[in-house]
This record gives structure tokens, C-alpha cells and sequence, in this order.
């Protein structure tokens, strides 16, 4: 196996006020959430047994929990355990995390896909969940049965039939693809999905954001032909080091998890083509890599990229799975010249074998990026410890205005109108185009003083905050303190190198700007992930 320098990341400290931390609690994040389509975790709780790679992982010195409450992102209520209420802060990071995702799935090649919370029995047990998973699934009861026949009895009409909320997207894909005849051309075929799962986890695991009961995942899966397995494998590492990069995340190292030893499905030969297969792509993928012997899921190996965050805590986040058997389960099928050829990924150029088609069985790749959307919000809440990048944050502005002249606070909500494209004078309503802006900006008119503003502004952690009174109203000028945006020397350099004449960069605690350059500055932020 060959290997190359792990991605190389800046970390920049970032301070906690001392009041917040004598209220937060120490806690690692709970135990590996798998991917949507994975096997139960291991029942094991000592963290030392799953990919080992740090010795005694520090504490890290704030808990999400905590954290999470002080900014107004999420709480629970004991009426609905381990499924967490989102709030507008909240709702908004994670809206901006599918979006994020959404932007790159044209360039991966994914098509997203909405498909049902429930489904029957027997499709639970066509999959094999049934029988493999059925403790960690909600079981439901539906009215009014069509009929026919359930555990070799006849259901009347009228009965009521068992349902189970899913925990996993996969064989909802499954009944996608079958839906209509394919072809060797239509391959691969990749669906992309973010619909709610369920999974019953025993009270006492519940935490926060990390170990939930309803979660969602920025769930995929690949319909390919045998011989692009290693390709498409290639294509979702780059895409892994793409969001990683982007959420200045890592290091990071890949781990093949082989065949469970007693709980799977499918032949062993089966098996270890498919772990030869995953472990030729990690080969070829250039970075080092390690095996994690009968971790595999039940249904086939797969690769699991465990992220170390800066507090030394390490997480399995994304995942890539190949599955052999679930195609055969639900006898998907694509017609392909060569079949036996094509079948084993071989191609030929004989005229006589190529004028024969039939029927093949395709791979699934299961793929999750983020995983859980719940967890790694979990993970980036502890790592950006409440100062989130701009393009990500919550609270990216808040116009301070100081006195109470009316002209003043009209100015700052003319302000907030021409940034967010807002035209309130307008005598007819029109529809806002789907790529408006809409920057998060707030005012606070009220009477207290400019010190106590912004002493609150800076506690919240927006990003932005600017101050202005009768002067900057005049001029229509705005006092921007950057104190709260990350990264602000990178931050620094972008803005000097603009065509703004009127821009005064000499400290970032007290940038003078023109209110008519502010929307492009934020969406240069946005542009560029800071």
C-alpha cells in the first residue's frame, strides 16, 4: 500500500468565554453512528476496540449539548426522545449543509430522490432488515389490508398489516431502479436521498445530536456495472477530500471493514471479491489505509473514513459500502451484451459473443459523505466552538444602531433590503428568484448602550457587526468589526486585493465601507467558503 502526507489543514484557536464554559459539560461524542445502510454498532462500549489510532483521546473542552443551547440551535423534550427540535439557527446550518451538498451533486453525477418513512414487512424482509435489524427498527400497524398472504396466513380485507418505519434508504432505491427496464448505456445510475430515518436505540445511548432515534443522512447509492466499481469508488473518495477541505476538516484515514464472522449474508467467495475489489480502489486512491477485521455490514465490506477533529477525538463520518447482495434480493437486473463477461467486469471485442444480450445483476455502492446530518452538525458545532464560517453561520451580521432617530433605523433596514435584493416600496408583489440572496442580518434598535450592544453581538457570535448613527446614515457608510468572523487574516487579504476605493482595511475591529459594497463582500465570503 502506498501512502501520501495526510490532507494538510490550518487550525486556528478559537476562544470560549469563561462564563459559557463553567456551564459546559465534558463529554465525548457517543459511540460511531454508521451510515444509513449499515449493520447495528457494535454493542461494545469501549471506544478503544474500533479503529484505534490515538492512545487516551483528550477531552475536548466543550460539549455540543451545552454549546448547542447557549447559541439557540437545538433542544429535546422528553416527549420526543432522541429526536431533537431544531431551531431557526438551527434549521438554518442545517438547511446550508443539504445545499452545500445539493451544489455538488451535479458534478458527481447525482439525481436526488424522495421516498417513503414507511414500508411493509415484507419488503423489510425481502431486503433481509427483518431479520438482521428488526431490534433497531419501529414496528407500526397499518388499517385497512388489501389482503393477501402474511407469515403463511391470509390477511382478510379490513386487517390490519405491519409496517416498519425505515432505518435506511436502500431498498426504497431498490424498488426505484426496478421501476423501469435498464441497459448497460443507463449505468451507473446514482440517487441521492435526504429523507428522515428511524432507528429504535435503547434510551440510555441517546445524546444530544450524536445518538438519535430520527436522523438524516446525506444518504446515495450507485447502480453500476461490475467493471466501474473502482472508478465510481475513486469519483466518492475525491468527493470525501472535497467536503473535508471545504469544512477545513482533518486529518483523516480509510479503514476496510471486512466480513462480520458469524451475522451476514451472501457467499464467502462473494465476499472476498468484493473486499479485493475495495481494497485495489483504496490501493489506487494514493492515501494509506488500514483493514478493521469483521466490522464489514451484514450485506457486504466497506470503507469507513474516521476523521480525527482538533480536540484528537476521532469520528466515522462517511462511509462506502459494496453490496452484492441486496441486487440479488430484489432481482435487479440491466441488459448488457456479453452477459457472462459482463457479470465478472470484463469487457470483449468478439463479434459473436457481443451479439448475445441478457440479463445482469448490478453492484450497489453505498455511499454517506456527512453521514448522520445530525452528527457531524454535533462535530462542527465542537469544532468551530460557536464561530462558524460565514457562508455557514446563523448570524452573519447585526447593524447596531446607535440613538433613536428614526432616519437611522430606516437606513439600516434600507441596509438589510438592498443586500437581501428587498424591494419593501414596491406597489406589486413579485415572486423572489430561487437564487436570491438571503444573508442572515439583524438590528438591534434598542435603547441600551453601543457598549452593551456590542458585547451581546460578540457573545452571540455574529460574524459582522456593524455600528451606525446620523453620520454613517449620511454618508451611507457603515463601521464593520470583524472580530467574530474566523480565518480574518484570509478574510483580510481578499478584501485588500478588491477594486474598492472607499474600503478603510487598516484593522479589522474598525472597517470603513460604502453600505453599496456590502452585498458583494458577503457573497465573496460565501463564494469562498470563509
Amino acid at each position: 500500500m502506498r501512502s501520501l502526507q495526510p490532507l494538510r489543514l490550518l487550525f486556528y484557536p478559537l476562544r470560549v468565554p469563561h462564563a459559557l464554559l463553567i456551564h459546559l459539560r465534558y463529554a465525548r461524542l457517543a459511540s460511531v453512528r454508521s451510515c444509513s445502510c449499515s449493520a447495528p454498532p457494535p454493542q461494545d462500549n469501549n471506544p478503544s476496540l474500533l479503529n484505534p489510532t490515538t492512545v487516551n483521546p483528550p477531552t475536548p473542552i466543550v460539549d455540543h449539548r451545552a454549546l448547542g443551547t447557549a447559541l439557540d440551535l437545538f433542544s429535546t423534550s422528553r416527549f420526543s426522545p432522541g429526536s431533537p427540535l431544531f431551531h431557526p439557527n438551527g434549521a438554518h446550518i442545517f438547511q446550508k449543509l443539504q445545499a452545500f451538498l445539493r451544489a455538488q451533486y451535479i458534478t458527481f453525477g447525482f439525481q436526488e430522490v424522495i421516498t417513503p418513512t414507511i414500508y411493509k414487512k415484507s419488503l423489510w424482509e425481502q431486503s433481509g432488515h427483518w431479520e438482521n435489524y428488526k431490534n433497531d427498527m419501529f414496528e407500526v400497524t397499518g388499517r385497512g389490508a388489501a389482503g393477501g398472504i402474511e407469515d403463511g396466513k391470509r390477511i382478510e380485507i379490513g386487517e390490519d398489516e405491519k409496517y416498519g418505519l425505515k432505518p435506511m434508504n436502500c431498498p426504497g432505491h431498490c424498488l426505484l431502479f426496478k421501476s423501469q427496464k435498464r441497459s448497460f448505456r443507463d449505468l451507473p445510475i446514482r440517487y441521492a436521498d435526504f429523507s428522515a430515518l428511524h432507528r429504535n436505540e435503547i434510551s440510555g445511548a441517546l445524546s444530544g445530536l450524536t445518538r438519535v432515534r430520527r436522523f438524516h443522512q446525506d444518504d446515495g447509492h450507485i447502480f453500476c456495472r461490475p467493471s466501474q466499481i473502482g472508478e465510481e469508488i475513486e469519483k466518492t473518495l475525491q468527493f470525501v477530500g472535497l467536503v473535508y477541505a471545504t469544512f477545513r476538516l482533518g486529518p483523516y484515514k480509510l479503514v476496510l471493514s471486512t466480513r462480520p464472522k458469524d451475522q451476514f449474508m451472501g457467499k464467502v467467495e462473494d465476499w472476498d471479491r468484493a473486499e479485493a475489489q475495495l481494497g485495489e480502489a483504496l490501493d489506487k486512491s494514493g492515501r494509506k489505509w488500514e483493514v478493521n477485521e469483521g466490522d464489514g455490514a451484514f450485506y457486504g465490506p466497506k470503507i469507513d473514513i474516521i476523521l480525527k477533529d482538533s480536540d484528537g477525538k476521532e469520528h466515522q463520518t462517511a462511509t462506502i459500502q459494496l453490496d452484492f447482495q441486496l441486487p440479488q434480493r430484489f432481482g435487479l437486473t440491466y441488459q448488457a451484451p456479453a452477459p457472462d463477461l459482463e457479470s465478472q467486469g470484463l469487457t470483449t471485442t468478439d463479434p459473436e459473443l457481443l451479439a448475445h444480450s441478457g440479463d445482469v445483476t448490478p453492484v450497489i455502492i453505498h455511499r454517506a459523505i456527512l453521514g448522520s446530518l445530525e452528527r457531524f452538525m454535533a462535530l462542527l458545532i465542537e469544532h468551530y466552538k460557536g464561530r462558524w464560517p460565514f457562508w455557514l453561520s446563523p448570524r452573519q451580521g447585526i447593524i447596531l444602531v446607535v440613538g433613536d432617530d428614526k432616519r437611522v433605523l430606516d437606513y439600516a433596514e434600507k441596509v438589510v433590503d438592498s443586500v437581501n435584493h428587498l424591494n419593501k416600496t414596491s406597489d406589486k408583489l413579485r415572486p423572489r428568484p430561487l437564487d436570491a440572496a438571503n444573508f442572515a442580518i439583524d438590528i438591534d434598535s434598542s435603547g441600551r448602550s453601543v457598549a452593551k450592544k456590542i458585547a451581546e453581538a460578540k457573545s452571540k457570535r455574529y460574524n459582522f457587526i456593524f455600528v451606525v448613527g446620523l453620520k454613517e446614515a449620511a454618508a451611507e457608510t457603515l463601521m464593520l468589526d470583524m472580530t467574530g468572523q474566523p480565518h480574518t487574516k484570509r478574510v483580510m487579504d481578499i478584501l485588500k486585493a478588491l477594486p474598492l476605493s472607499e474600503l478603510k482595511l487598516e484593522n479589522h475591529r474598525a472597517i470603513e465601507m460604502k453600505s453599496r459594497d456590502l452585498q458583494g463582500i458577503m457573497q465573496l465570503l460565501c463564494n469562498n467558503f470563509l
